[in-house]
């Protein structure tokens, strides 16, 4: 600054900007790595959607959730696995699980676990009215191999079942997917994205040890959460974000108060500004 204060001439100028940008950008990039030094966030996650009451409405924000995440990682570098998909009976997504893998998947996403609430026209009301539809979204660390979450097989139900959705004859006729049901907690998962009863169940145990492993973290963290009254576990009604498209656009985050009009960039997988702002004040 010294030098283009003494020369003053345009290129100095424009070469201390381009040195500067790129500090800045470095700066940047290093200290939203610092937020995410949680041992679990380097790991990939697992997303989950399901819809809130509302039925075809609910089911089609779901939908849209859906796409908002794939882009998300599909725009950053983050490879995808649908494990489980269950259509709407009419439109949208009944429940989804979806693996995104990559580096530091979970340190970004976490910051998405909660409820989600849109409000918007309504494509499926003839009268043009406006609903509001929530969603709830659930991250999970993927568990590493050599993390022992011991599942006892007397704990353990199995279900199979006949797959839904594309397939043909084999969907019809083989009893390829698998539900699991870890009886001391209660968890259910289930997967029926393979042809293969094997494979499935592979994945199945790899979406169950993610979340028995995340339910000892929540027990943990819950300790923690005694002695800090001012923080609220999310739960289903508390909604994180707020997605507006009628009568304005406007995407708000509730816990950090960060907004945009933007609203179609975000639903395009833009939420670096949103994980960023989460992770800076859960940092402070």
């Amino acid at each position: 600054m010294e030098l283009v204060n003494e020369d003053k001439t345009a290129e100095t100028r424009q070469e201390f900007q381009a040195t500067a940008d790129k500090f800045t950008q470095r700066l940047s990039s290093f200290e939203f790595k610092t937020y995410l030094s949680d041992p679990d966030d380097v790991n990939s996650a697992l997303l989950t959607i399901h819809p809130g009451a509302g039925g075809t409405e609910s089911m089609d924000w779901a939908a849209m959730l859906m796409r908002m995440y794939l882009r998300w990682a599909e725009q950053n570098g983050f490879k995808t696995e649908t494990i489980d998909f269950q259509a709407g009976e009419e439109a949208g997504v009944k429940s989804a699980t979806i693996e995104i893998k990559g580096d530091y998947a979970y340190g970004y996403l976490k910051a998405e676990s909660g409820v989600h609430r849109l409000v918007r026209i309504s494509p499926y009301d003839a009268n043009r009215r406006r609903h509001t539809s929530f969603c709830s979204i659930f991250v999970y660390p993927e568990v590493e191999e050599d993390i022992n979450i011991e599942i006892k097989d007397d704990d353990l139900r199995i279900d199979t079942y006949r797959a839904s959705g594309a397939g043909g004859q084999h969907v019809n006729k083989v009893s390829s997917a698998v539900r699991l049901t870890h009886l001391p907690s209660g968890v259910v998962v289930q997967c029926q994205s393979e042809r293969s009863q094997l494979k499935n169940r592979e994945s199945a145990m790899k979406v169950l040890k993610a979340r028995l492993y995340q339910l000892e973290k929540e027990k943990e963290k819950k300790k923690k959460q005694e002695l800090e009254s001012s923080k609220k576990k999310i739960e289903w009604g508390s909604q994180i974000r707020s997605y507006v498209f009628h009568p304005y656009n406007m995407v708000k985050d509730h816990r950090t108060n960060y907004e945009t009009s933007n609203i179609v960039a975000v639903m395009d997988g833009d939420l670096f500004p949103f994980m960023n702002s989460f992770l800076a004040s859960d940092r402070r």
